[in-house]
This record gives C-alpha cells, structure tokens and sequence, in this order.
C-alpha cells in the first residue's frame, strides 16, 4: 500500500499582518492529519481521487479541465510538473482536520494527494517543488494567500515567515502545549481577509499602526520561543489578539473561548487564523492543561485537539 500524509497546521503570531508583509510564526499540528492512499487499477480505468470524507470521486483527465475542483487541479499539476501520465489507480482522500476553520485542512490534503500521487508513479518531488503547488491550489481556496500554510504544512516544521522571503525555521528552546479549540464555527479566510484590505484601503495609516504593532509582536515571541520563555510568549499571545480584535477579526465566540482558558489559568490565548470562527489556542502547562480543556468545553467549544510544540 502506498500512502502520504500531511499535518494540520496553527498561527502562532502574525495572521493577517502577513499578507503585509509582517512576519508570522507558524507551527505544524501532526497529531491531527490528511492522508492520501493509493490503489492500483488492473482495468487500466484511469486515475480517479476518491474524497472519502463526502463521497465523491473526481476523474483526472490530463486533457479536459472540466474538474475544477481543488484536488483535481492538484492531481493534474502534479502529474504536469512530473512529466508523467496518470497512473491506473484510485488514490482515497480523508482527514481528521476540520473543514474551514482556521486549520489548514485544504494546504493538509493538497501535499498528500501530491505525495501518494510522486510515490505512485515513482517520480519524487522535491519540498520546494511541492510547496510551489500546493500555494497555486492555496489560491483557489483563498484568493490572495500569504503562503504561510503550505510552508508549515509541506515542510512540517515551526516557521517563520515573512512573504516573498526565504523561510526560517525557529529553534524551540523547551517543549510548548497548546490547546486548539473549535468553536463549530465554519469561517472562509478570503473573507476575512477582504474586510481587512477594505479597512487598510479606507484608513492605511491607522491600520498599518496595527500591522505593525503585530509584526513587532512577533519579532518578541521568536525570542521567547528560542529561550523557551512561556510567560513572556503567553502575554504576547493577549496583546495579538487584541491586534486582531482590532481588525475586526475576532467573534463574541472567539473572545469567550479566549476569556475562558485565561481565567482557568492560561498563559496566553488568542484566535488562531482567518478569525470570525475557526479556532483559538491557548497556552497550557502541565498542570492546568485539564482545567482549561474542561473550560474550554463549557465555553462552548466543540472539540478540543492538544499540541506540543518541541
């Protein structure tokens, strides 16, 4: 059996400042996955991707672009840059990462169908090379994406990203965990992202004050990541989401959920992403990491995942 795997992904600092070319630290989420598995076809029946999750199947046809749909395109890219026809196969598609929420489920399932389908034909694809096409698919779901989510995801590695810029990845200094809570809430980036280009076009000077006040705000929490200084990175946790609040970003959702893990001890939080739903994470230790949790779930959210981030 051949398959490929990609992880989730979480803003740490920076969402929405990036597209500004503000820097932004993200960080993977591997125990939360997409996966792409292969299995040939002795009918010679062509390629087909199989989305398990909703139960559909998408033809790939080198020669007809009536498949629009996101991981047709990324099949046939992929098959173009390797320079390979379809194989015979029927790769299935599933994920444990919610749709739409701030997560990086569309980067996540992009990279492992692009994997499952280089290993199937026995042609390997460089990281670079992956990360170029899983940020023209990006583009599909969000218009007008800073990259940040196919670099954390394809190279599975805590970042630090600055558009048009090469890539940095961060030393931590001691072990990070954090809690992701889901507020149900479906929210699409693009829109977000929209309204605050509205807000930057009507007043740039007041909103480039927030940007940069944001990109500030990650230069600190680079450093407190590399000396492994969870006080300092959970107090710079509150002061981004104010940024973000400030952008008209955030939902009564997402600051109940922020209100509850600070007052069951917390060391920071903050929204996570797009904003308007999705996800929030907060900053746990050891010995509250329970209590939080279970303030989270009576604050409304629907699931709770743990991430450490070593």
């Amino acid at each position: 059996m051949i398959q490929a795997s990609a992880p989730a992904k979480i803003i740490l600092f920076g969402e929405h400042a990036v597209v500004y070319n503000q820097p932004a630290i993200a960080v993977p989420v591997s125990s939360l996955r997409a996966t792409a598995t292969v299995e040939f076809d002795t009918t010679n029946a062509g390629l087909h991707v199989h989305l398990l999750d909703i139960n559909q199947t998408l033809p790939i046809d080198l020669a007809s672009e009536l498949v629009d749909d996101a991981l047709a395109v990324t099949a046939r890219m992929t098959l173009k840059h390797l320079a390979c026809p379809p194989p015979s196969a029927t790769i299935t598609v599933t994920s444990q990462i919610p749709m739409a929420s701030g997560l990086g489920s569309g980067a996540a399932v992009s990279t492992a169908l692009a994997r499952a389908l280089s290993m199937a034909i026995g042609k390997p694809i460089t990281l670079t090379d992956l990360n170029q096409i899983v940020y023209e698919i990006e583009k599909l779901y969000h218009g007008t994406p800073s990259g940040i989510d196919n670099s954390v995801i394809v190279y599975e590695e805590p970042v630090y990203f600055v558009r048009d810029q090469n890539i940095e990845h961060i030393a931590i200094g001691k072990p990070f965990r954090f809690l992701i809570a889901d507020t149900g809430q479906a929210a699409l980036t693009r829109l977000s992202v929209g309204d605050v280009r509205k807000l930057y076009d009507n007043d740039p000077a007041h909103i480039q004050t927030i940007l940069d006040e944001i990109g500030s705000i990650v230069i600190q929490a680079r450093a407190a990541i590399e000396k492994g200084d969870a006080e300092s990175l959970g107090v710079l946790m509150g002061r981004n989401h104010v940024c973000l609040q400030q952008l008209t970003v955030s939902s009564p959702e997402l600051d109940i959920l922020v209100a509850a893990a600070l007052t069951a001890g917390a060391l920071g939080a903050k929204l996570s992403g797009g904003g308007r739903g999705g996800n929030m994470i907060a900053l746990v230790s050891d010995e509250n990491t329970d209590a939080v949790r279970e303030a989270l779930t009576q604050a409304g959210a629907v699931k709770v995942f743990e991430t450490i981030i070593s």
